[in-house]
């Protein structure tokens, strides 16, 4: 059995001639009969009761209706909105830390005021867990900093935000520009491996032959500013995250030799993936709001 059986069926029923359903389906009378057959040789019973001049629908053939109108107006609900699924379709993102916290809200708040019935999906997690995950297929776009990634992926450079070595007014070796070796011996506040942040000194290090032994590694860039704050020693974090406590003196910057740090933010997809028109649209205000952003900051 088909849809099409059951539209005949229904049709029939409605006109009460074989004719008449034929000519209102568009299809020939002969069509109509076929199909009617194919339905009682498959129930086992008759469905109407030919009589002289219109059929009726037998007490089997009206329990067999009851059954498929709710099937045929869930069919004609879909082909209503079929054509507008990708207006509809939820779209799932991932994002470091920082980008979720300064950027993205805006970028969203703007999105949903053109596209307000489509559904969003944030996970904000590492840099390496965003990238673990849209390898996986379980996220649209992935907005990350620091190197883009290797693999099947189509990266787009958004931005990038210096990062600040910082620490309390207070805290010894403040008054000199530290030397490298100087700096890898301080009492270290870092973000833990495998974020951006500490992927991007990691690697500026290990060019440089040196490695450090944070005193603290924490996933939470507040509580290395807290720490930082009072005097337990050294944090690098992202200009945004700092710029106030500087400003309000509660932190300084210092200087370390060969030691310039910034970090890259990239919007990632997989390079085969279908963007939808609400995905290309995301992916400009992503663009265009982190790029002026990043500019104003």
């Amino acid at each position: 059995m088909t849809l099409r059986h059951f539209e005949i069926l229904r049709t029939v029923a409605e006109t009460g001639n074989f004719t008449r359903a034929a000519e209102k389906l568009y299809i020939t009378q002969s069509a109509v009969s076929h199909a009617i057959r194919e339905l009682e040789d498959k129930t086992g019973t008759a469905l109407f009761d030919r009589l002289s001049k219109s059929v009726q629908l037998t007490r089997s053939g009206g329990l067999l209706l009851e059954e498929i109108i709710p099937i045929l107006s869930s069919c004609e609900a879909l082909e209503s909105r079929i054509n507008g699924l990708e207006h509809r379709a939820p779209l799932h993102i991932v994002s470091s830390i920082t980008i979720a916290a300064f950027w993205l809200p805006k970028i969203l708040t703007a999105f949903q005021k053109d596209w307000p019935d489509i559904p969003i999906h944030v996970d904000v997690v590492s840099a390496a867990n965003a990238i673990e995950i849209l390898r996986n297929g379980k996220a649209d776009i992935a907005l990350v900093e620091g190197t883009a990634p290797q693999g099947p992926f189509k990266c787009t450079p958004l931005a990038s935000y210096p990062l600040n070595i910082v620490c309390a007014p207070d805290y010894p070796s403040t008054n000199k520009e530290l030397t490298l070796q100087e700096f890898c011996s301080e009492k270290l506040l870092l973000r833990e491996k495998g974020s951006a942040i500490r992927d991007t000194l990691d690697s500026v290090l290990y060019l440089s032959g040196h490695t450090v032994q944070p005193v603290w590694t924490s996933v939470n860039s507040l509580a290395l500013i807290e720490a930082a704050k009072a005097g337990l020693g050294i944090t690098i974090l992202p200009d945004v995250l700092v710029s106030e406590s500087l400003s309000q003196g509660k932190l300084i910057s210092i200087s370390v030799q060969e030691l310039v740090l910034n970090n890259e933010l990239i919007a990632v997809h997989h390079r085969d993936k279908y963007l939808t028109s609400p995905l290309r649209t995301l992916l400009s205000y992503i663009e265009s709001t982190m790029s002026l952003g990043a500019q104003n900051a």
